[in-house]
């Protein structure tokens, strides 16, 4: 037995709710839920999760049913915690500390920077020449030493 197709009635009240976080977020561009942010960031979900008790810029908007859904600009500030975490090998308390170097937080509308320029990629600092040459000659001395030594030893 086959029912008929349900008639709309036109008695039945449409409900005009406020615009959902989901519709507010997608004003901002295009919107993943956490599987799909997951996925681009190429962790898991609950890696996301996670993050989000420890850095306090990633807060992603929330539907009604407080379902997570994330930015663009979200998706892009989760990239940059797994380059520091992952690949840069920056511990949390030191990734905050980069994010805070960076000038990136919650409210900034800021670029998220491609490379987060760690020491190790930079410009050597002014005087850094001094202090090689300084080096150089305190391991001269020691080879020295350690020539003299080693001398003795032989004897």
């Amino acid at each position: 037995m086959t029912r008929p197709p349900r008639r709309s009635d036109p008695r039945r009240r449409v409900s005009k709710k406020a615009p959902s976080a989901a519709a507010a977020v997608a004003d901002a561009g295009r919107i993943f839920k956490i599987s799909q942010a997951a996925r681009l960031v190429g962790v898991k979900p609950y890696v996301l999760r996670f993050w989000e008790t420890q850095f306090p810029i990633l807060r992603p908007a929330h539907t009604q049913s407080k379902h997570r859904v994330y930015r663009e600009r979200d998706v892009e500030l989760l990239k940059l915690v797994k380059r520091l975490l992952h690949n840069e090998r920056f511990t949390i308390e030191g990734a905050k500390r980069r994010l805070k170097e960076l000038g990136i937080d919650r409210n900034s509308d800021k670029p998220i920077p491609a490379d987060t320029g760690s020491k190790s990629q930079q410009a050597p600092e002014i005087g850094a020449e001094k202090r090689g040459g300084e080096i150089k000659h305190t391991l001269a001395e020691i080879r020295r030493d350690l020539e003299s030594l080693h001398k003795l030893l032989e004897d």
